[in-house]
């Protein structure tokens, strides 16, 4: 929350509306879970909002809210939705993409097939990704998964924006319908570097073996942006055979391909893995990227099945007796959280698709 949780909302509309002072970035906190009387005086004074700082607002409540979780703007998107501007609307279809609820699925499907920008169309199209996924494990009935499917293998195939059908490519990816296949192939042998770059995305996220020769071909592409989504793919489909290339990537000269070959590693697994991410995470002297390597790290320990221990807090000469000391004492201090907290911190490293948990099953049915 900010330094000041007593700030009469009213000052922060205000603020809004000032165009001679720059917002202030710490009332940013206070659009949270907006609700009631403040969320009517919001949405009372936002068509005299400056455009510009509708968009930059937007902007920066999509990235705040990727940062704290605990964070929720999504009476916030709803509105802004039905802006006037595509710009606008973009970004309120993104700040939406986290929440699962069904009636988002129409609204998604709408802004798929008549909003005349192709950003928004193409948000959307990513948006209903989550859906499909959902539908793939039966969260929802199979003529809800079809009337999301069908627009989306429409836009895919008779969009006028290219944008708009790689986004839709990609959320097809998790479907099982038998065109998708097709359509992943004809985009890759397309030779436009935007659609064969969706096309790994999407083979990666159909995670069939069928892929895996064209994956592995790809990971020594030229093209940065087509090594990175390759080296990707290769960590969800978890191709063994692809270790020797992502080690190799992981001191690429782009940053992006080195992130990609890092986690993937971390999804494959293996001796080779596991020594290749602690030997980065020993020699680092960045934070960042020694923040990534160790969530790629404890990601790697549930890949392998292997008790969530650092093996850096292990001393070089400790005896048999003092190891198993040391494990019998991460097991059962507070600090170790016990098999619930391991279990929810595998969680969260699962991300947005992957959780058991079924927010769908929250809601009534269609």
């Amino acid at each position: 929350m900010s330094d000041n949780p007593e700030l009469p909302f009213q000052t922060l509309v205000d603020a809004l509306l000032d165009q001679e002072t720059p917002f202030d970035p710490r009332y940013l906190h206070h659009l949270s879970d907006l609700e009631g009387e403040d969320l009517a005086a919001l949405l009372e004074v936002w068509p005299q909002v400056p455009l510009v700082r509708r968009q930059a607002l937007l902007e920066d409540l999509i990235e705040l809210a990727a940062a704290d979780n605990l964070l929720s703007f999504e009476n916030i998107g709803r509105h802004a939705v039905s802006d006037p501007d595509g710009g606008v609307r973009t970004f309120a279809v993104q700040l939406l993409w986290e929440f699962e609820g069904r009636d988002l699925i129409s609204l998604f499907l709408e802004l798929l097939k008549s909003d005349p920008i192709p950003e928004v169309r193409a948000a959307s199209a990513t948006a209903l990704g989550l859906f499909v996924y959902y539908g793939e494990l039966d969260r929802l009935p199979k003529e809800k998964l079809w009337e999301i499917e069908d627009p989306l293998l429409k836009a895919a195939t008779k969009d006028q924006s290219e944008l708009v059908q790689c986004r839709a490519l990609e959320s097809l990816s998790y479907s099982g319908r038998a065109e998708v296949a097709q359509l992943i192939e004809t985009a890759f042998t397309s030779g436009d570097h935007d659609k064969m770059a969706s096309a790994l995305i999407a083979m990666g996220r159909s995670m069939e073996p069928r892929w895996e020769k064209t994956v592995l071909q790809m990971l020594n592409s030229k093209i940065p942006a087509l090594r990175a989504e390759a080296a990707r793919a290769a960590g969800e489909i978890e191709i063994n055979d692809s270790i020797p290339t992502l080690v190799e990537l992981t001191e690429d000269s782009e940053q992006i391909v080195r992130a990609a070959a890092i986690w993937s590693l971390s999804e494959i697994g293996g001796d080779q893995a596991q020594h290749t991410l602690e030997q980065l995470f020993q020699e680092t002297d960045d934070d960042l990227e020694a923040d990534f390597l160790e969530s790629a790290l404890g990601n790697i320990t549930f890949t392998d099945g292997h008790e969530p221990f650092s093996l850096f807090d292990i001393p070089e000469e400790s005896t048999e007796d003092e190891l198993l000391e040391l494990l019998i004492s991460q097991d059962s201090s507070p600090e170790a959280g016990g098999n619930g907290d391991l279990n929810a911190e595998q969680s969260e490293q699962d991300g947005g698709y992957m959780t058991d948990y079924d927010p769908l099953s929250e809601d009534e049915d269609f």
